[in-house]
């Protein structure tokens, strides 16, 4: 009997959040990385736009392409063979809803499992465009990298009443929609766990207290890849910068030495 692979995904996320299983997620953006973390067992593995600013060195996730995310998510898909593999549509790739099902249908095609984009109620109609054509769906909700211009900065949501009412129907939104997780970006902790409350599908908290049923983490901030800025709420379990900085001196002592 053959069981449609998106459908089956969006239950075993529904099934694990009601299991009280927590998920861990990191971002992966090429071969041996994607590799190394399936093989460690992360749940989820996200191709994120952040591939924009900590790969390629951009100021924000705003000037990343298709084409970028394209050629990435082909290269993690390479690497793994375990963990459902989510990517991101880029800004201005989902402006309305054939165009936001064109390009999924893209990134299904370079090996996606699911799609992500940001914005809750005003982006229904993209998602539901997205959802209907049997694509898994990840929301997106809270803080909104690709806004940051418009918005004047990286601000935390949820301060008010009304911001968190506003965060409250969007995430029910995006679950009426079909979606099959969401992620909670920098969203103030209690307004998180209100949203997780009220929800049956996977909140993806970053930047959004331990009360989200999964935490996501760029994996640059996790291994101590991007010294120049590490978010406040990233713990880092380790210090790779430096390891590479002293392999790559010893390696021009080495060779100024033969």
């Amino acid at each position: 009997m053959y069981v449609d692979p998106v459908h089956a995904l969006t239950q075993q996320l529904r099934d694990r959040k009601a299991s009280g299983e927590k998920l861990a997620v990191l971002t992966a953006y090429d071969y041996p990385t994607a590799r190394l973390f399936d093989e460690a067992g992360i749940d989820l593995i996200l191709v994120g736009d952040s591939l924009g600013m900590v790969v390629l060195g951009l100021p924000d996730t705003t000037g990343v392409t298709m084409n970028m995310m394209l050629h990435h998510a082909a290269a993690v898909r390479r690497g793994v063979k375990k963990a459902p593999v989510i990517v991101d549509l880029p800004a201005n790739t989902y402006g309305n809803p054939d165009h936001a099902l064109h390009n999924a249908e893209r990134l299904v095609a370079a090996g996606a499992d699911a799609v992500k984009l940001e914005g809750g109620v005003d982006m229904i109609d993209s998602v539901r465009a997205i959802t209907k054509e049997g694509i898994a769906y990840v929301g997106h909700i809270g803080m909104l990298p690709q806004s940051v211009l418009k918005e004047g900065g990286y601000k935390k949501k949820g301060r008010t009443e009304d911001g968190a009412s506003q965060l409250l129907e969007d995430a029910v939104a995006l679950e009426e929609a079909g979606a099959a997780a969401i992620v909670l970006e920098s969203i103030v902790p209690d307004v998180a766990a209100r949203i997780s409350s009220s929800i049956k599908i996977p909140t993806i908290g970053i930047g959004a207290g331990s009360a989200c049923d999964a935490q996501v983490l760029v994996s640059h901030d996790l291994l101590g890849l991007f010294p120049w800025f590490v978010p406040p709420f990233a713990v880092q379990e380790a210090n790779l910068a430096m390891e590479i900085t002293r392999a790559a001196r010893k390696f021009v002592e080495r060779v100024k030495g033969e």
